[in-house]
């Protein structure tokens, strides 16, 4: 299964995060320090914890400022709710779902009180008293009807006991599991009296004898989906792999289950795992060297000994594939190392070779380099025992890390998402790509009345909440060509219809292109003159609506950039609408997507006023319509088709776009 949205309520710094959604490989939460990150992820992890976490404390995890709540008995622990999660079934859990469930999803609750309560969303409605009375009564007036002239006393008969049972219910009465029970014995025992040769009443019978035990699929489904849940792993402060160890120290410390320093033994636990021996294995081998051994035993010494080499090397290739791929990307460069992991004698140490085969001790290297090299002992260890079917909880990842080397990371992190979703926090602008603004939740706390927030956009009320963001652009922006536009989502339709167009070999964006989103279509000259003061290519697009249109005809955007640079939604539009946006250049595919993807359906209207733009057909249509979310539905769709999804005009006008933009930025 897969989360995707969650809320965190009544925990630590948090009094309602709201919900928010969570996306499909990785999903990173952006904020200033003491914004109750950090208290996110770890109110995420007690939803679905590993063995040996610490369960939920109200003295600990209750907000401070609101205790006195709890101690006067105000509130009881049992009805606080802490975490919520909302999971997607997905067709890898194999779950065979029952009629009507297939767009269910599996909401997970946690309360201070550390008891687990789930239920299903968008499943079948609940059957309640008023679904089914009528049958009720009529049946039971049947049964009670006389049978071979013998009259059913009235402290007997079925409507009184039916009377006694739903003395209490109203028409909303929800028919839960008690209930049901209480009405499948009654039906058994009028099951007795009913006319076999009444086929009515026979009908009626099977029909609530369903519909009352319908409960039964919801349960049965909500125990599957329970044992599907996956683990949240949370990494805050990463243990570190240490570059010798004591062999038989470590095992006589693991068989005592004496861990002295738990970060120490924790890394070098897991090192043992990575390779696939035990700490009480490797000590022994390396005593038998000392021991006189005869020709089998020592065939048989040498082949544990060849093994043993063949597992560390094999270790040693994959640790430093990875790492270079974050610490020299560039796999030609002469200064890449090579990571070694050696046993002699009693010692297992691990150590970095150099290009000109110089040996040295991982703690002399960088803490960074230190860092990495632990972060991927650590995971791979366990990636195929516990996080297997895990989401990983990432805080701060690579904050040791130079600038360049957390870019790189970035990616890495993207690659562990693709096998576990990833939920991560920093405030690095190198750890938010420019072009993965769509995936980033802002955390803000405003004041501690109001608790830490999550923005299900790209804002804040608090401008040190989105300067990792912010940042983030302008590093982007140190290009030597740039086209300017205005809005956010008008970026990620840019970007991601320019990766679908380059995949397919139809046309491709210059990849020296930066692509800036100014806010506004005024702000688009302000972008542009800052720009160009620095002696950069720039060009901009409008939306051709009347902001836009009045932006692009300024005398003084002309002269600085020329009408050659200048470009409105319109020079590429091919359609009959007026006063069209970027949109309208995916008319037809936003058309499509907003049903599959948001359930929007508005294809007879678009149809039927081709002359309209697109946006205002959805925002007359929809409630509560957002560009927001329509360009995040795109994205979504996006990356599981390739271009020849769109239209063949759409392609056509996207492909001018990109050509026209190529040629100014030359």
């Amino acid at each position: 299964m897969r989360l995707v949205e969650a809320r965190v309520q009544n925990y630590r710094s948090i009094i309602d995060t709201g919900w928010f959604s969570v996306e499909e490989n990785k999903l990173i939460l952006v904020g200033p320090n003491e914004a109750g990150k950090t208290a996110i992820l770890q109110a995420l992890q007690q939803l679905s914890s590993p063995e040996g976490v610490k369960e939920l404390d109200e003295l600990r995890d209750y907000p401070r400022s609101r205790y006195n709540d709890i101690s006067t008995n105000k509130v009881q622990s049992s009805n606080i709710t802490v975490v919520e999660g909302k999971f997607k079934i997905e067709e890898t859990d194999n779950v065979d779902l029952p009629e009507g469930f297939g767009d269910c999803l599996y909401v997970l609750e946690k309360r201070m009180d550390n008891k687990l309560y789930h239920r299903l969303e968008n499943s079948p409605p609940k059957v309640v008293y008023a679904d089914i009375s009528k049958d009720l009564k009529r049946l039971a007036d049947h049964v009670d009807k006389p049978v071979d002239n013998e009259l059913v006393e009235e402290t007997t008969s079925f409507e009184n006991k039916l009377s006694e049972i739903t003395e209490d219910w109203v028409g909303t009465t929800i028919i839960n599991e008690t209930r049901a029970m209480l009405l499948d014995e009654w039906l058994e025992l009028a099951f007795k009296r009913i006319d076999e040769s009444n086929v009515t009443e026979e009908e009626r019978f099977d029909r609530l004898k369903a519909t009352v035990n319908s409960y039964k699929i919801e349960k049965q489904l909500l125990k599957v989906l329970g044992e599907l849940v996956p683990t949240f792993v949370y990494f805050n402060n990463y243990a570190r792999v240490k570059p010798l160890i004591h062999l038989e120290h470590l095992a006589q410390r693991i068989e005592s289950n004496i861990l002295d320093d738990f970060y120490y033994d924790y890394g070098n636990i897991c090192l043992l795992k990575l390779l696939g021996f035990e700490a009480r294995y490797l000590s022994d081998l390396g005593k038998a060297a000392a021991n006189n051994l005869d020709g089998e035993s020592w065939k048989k010494y040498r082949d544990q000994l060849d093994k043993r080499q063949y597992q560390l090397n094999a270790a040693s290739v994959k640790l430093t594939t990875e790492i270079n791929r974050v610490w020299m990307p560039d796999e030609n460069r002469a200064e890449a190392s090579r990571l070694r992991i050696i046993a002699d004698g009693q010692y297992l140490k691990v150590v970095v070779e150099d290009e000109m085969g110089v040996e040295i001790e991982l703690d002399q290297r960088s803490e960074g380099y230190q860092w990495l090299v632990s972060f991927f002992i650590i995971f791979f260890a366990e990636a195929e025992g516990k996080y297997k079917n895990a989401i990983l909880l990432l805080d701060e990842p690579g904050l040791n890390l130079h600038a360049l080397k957390q870019a790189e990371f970035r990616k890495t992190i993207s690659r562990l998402g693709e096998a576990n979703q990833t939920i991560y926090t920093t405030h690095s602008p190198f750890m938010v790509g420019a072009n993965e603004l769509d995936i980033v939740r802002v955390v803000e706390m405003v004041s501690r009345e109001e608790g830490t927030k999550v923005h299900t956009t790209v804002t804040a009320s608090d401008s040190n909440a989105i300067l990792p963001l912010q940042e983030a652009l302008g590093y982007d922006l140190a290009q030597q060509r740039n086209l300017v536009f205005e809005g956010l989502t008008d970026y990620w339709y840019i970007e991601a219809i320019s990766e679908m167009l380059r995949n397919d070999n139809v046309v491709s964006l210059n990849d020296k292109i930066a692509l800036i989103p100014a806010g506004t279509a005024s702000k688009v000259i302000f972008y542009a003159t800052i720009l160009k003061s620095h002696n950069l290519k720039v060009a901009a697009l409008f939306d051709s609506d009347p902001e836009g249109e009045q932006a692009a005809k300024q005398d003084n955007l002309i002269v600085l950039l020329k009408n050659t640079n200048i470009f409105q939604v319109k020079d590429f539009y091919q359609g009959s609408a007026k006063k069209v946006e970027v949109e309208d250049l995916l008319r037809d595919t936003l058309v499509v997507v907003a049903k599959e993807e948001l359930g929007w359906d508005v294809m007879d209207i678009a149809s039927s006023q081709p002359a309209r733009p697109i946006a205002d057909v959805f925002s007359s249509q929809i409630q509560d319509f957002s560009k927001y979310k329509l360009a995040k539905g795109f994205l979504r769709w996006a990356r599981n088709n390739n271009a020849g999804a769109l239209t063949g005009v759409e392609q056509e006008q996207w492909k001018a776009f990109i050509e026209k933009v190529n040629k100014a930025l030359r």
